[in-house]
């Protein structure tokens, strides 16, 4: 596969990065996943890539890595577990076309006594490729981490450690046994650990891939930071349009059931609806004059009955009741004003109804309209051309994935 330009994409994401002008709130509640971005970029930058072995306790994840490197680096023992905090180390082989390789031994996922958990799974995050080392057959716990992994968007490779247990014939039987567990639209490679084959196998698809594996990782670390950005955003401006909407809703209510004059009735109503699409739209950093408001209040009312025809109708014959109700009121000595309180109680919870359909209307329509006006990380990771259909596979699962779980209308008032 042809090698991906480092430099283009991360002077893009660069790019990205300076115009997401975020606030001095935002950068204190983020300030951890800016500076791991900030990082990841700076590894971009200077072509470093992160490799972690990862898998359950006792399979041998450190012996793997010591293989790797060739020396016993990393901390082996007989007691299953002797890993319990991340071990680092920087790999170097020859003609190898990145510039720096990081082995990352991470603690058995199933290891209780862990040190600082929150930083394993920041580091886990942060890896390019994770090997993920078994030692048999996988468990359902084993299964589960792989698959959250998958959906994370994370390059996985299984190494299937300790073969010197298994005879050739059970070899056989347990990759087998593996692949039918594994997720069918996906070939994740199964490597044996035999020292040279391994070390030949993970060589090759450094120097192949290596590129590719760090630019999509980086890209998928900035549409998390985004997505995070994004609906702490969204959960704001939800509360700031929901005060809005309530505000106009009682004004709207006090107006419709005290004015009887149907004129001054149905365009103040207008007003207030127009004026409230205004003051959303702000909110929602589109900021729309007079002309779009008055547009977009029109294309919400024929695309939504209520608020047009039925909203007219309604107060219009209600009007008429009560004007009819003040123009009898003299000669009933004032019997026929009874009505008028239920009446007028009747519109103002009509009016407090019809304006919150079209706020909520208006924000949804607001917030479709809201384009950043740079390019959004996921569009980036859909624009990169790729040959390889398995990585393929693997954008397109973190893409439906990232979809699926980030429904942003929920937050929506």
């Amino acid at each position: 596969m042809k090698q991906l330009k480092i430099n283009k994409n991360y002077l893009l994401l660069k790019n990205w990065w300076e115009n997401i002008n975020l606030s001095n709130y935002e950068k204190s509640f983020f300030n951890r996943e800016i500076i791991s971005f900030n990082q990841q970029l700076v590894r971009l930058k200077e072509k470093k890539i992160r490799i972690g072995a990862y898998g359950k306790s006792g399979v041998g994840k450190s012996s793997v890595l010591n293989s790797l490197l060739k020396k016993d680096i990393f901390k082996t023992d007989i007691i299953n577990g002797s890993t319990r905090e991340i071990q680092t180390e920087e790999w170097v082989f020859k003609e190898q076309s990145l510039n720096s390789i990081e082995l990352l031994d991470f603690p058995g996922f199933d290891f209780c006594n862990i040190k600082f958990p929150d930083k394993i799974h920041s580091c886990i995050n942060h890896s390019d490729l994770i090997l993920f080392i078994i030692s048999g057959d996988i468990n359902r716990n084993e299964l589960r981490e792989i698959n959250s992994l998958i959906k994370d968007g994370k390059k996985i490779i299984i190494i299937l450690n300790k073969i010197d247990l298994f005879k050739k014939n059970e070899l056989k039987e347990v990759i087998q046994n593996i692949k039918s567990k594994l997720p069918k639209d996906l070939n994740i490679p199964i490597i044996m650990n035999y020292e040279i084959h391994l070390r030949n196998y993970i060589t090759k698809t450094i120097n192949q891939d290596g590129e590719l594996f760090l630019t999509l990782s980086s890209l998928q670390l900035a549409d998390k930071l985004f997505l995070k950005i994004k609906e702490q955003r969204l959960k704001r401006k939800q509360k700031l349009a929901q005060s809005t909407i309530g505000k106009f809703s009682t004004i709207k209510a006090s107006a419709v059931a005290l004015n009887p004059l149907i004129l001054f009735d149905i365009a103040g109503s207008f007003a207030l609806d127009t004026a409230l699409i205004s003051e959303l739209s702000k909110i929602y950093d589109l900021n729309l004059k007079g002309e779009s408001t008055r547009k977009l209040f029109k294309n919400i009312s024929i695309n939504n009955l209520f608020l047009g025809v039925t909203q007219v109708g309604i107060n219009t014959s209600f009007n008429l009741i009560k004007k009819v109700i003040l123009l009898t009121a003299p000669f009933t000595n004032g019997l026929t004003l009874l009505p008028y309180g239920p009446i007028a109680i009747i519109q103002a919870i009509i009016a407090i109804y019809s304006t919150k359909i079209l706020g909520k209307v208006a924000a949804k329509e607001l917030f479709i309209r809201s384009k950043v006006s740079f390019i959004e990380p996921s569009i980036m990771i859909q624009n990169i051309s790729l040959k390889d259909p398995e990585i393929i596979n693997h954008l397109n699962i973190y893409l439906s994935n990232r979809n699926l779980n980030n429904n942003f209308v929920s937050f929506l008032p």
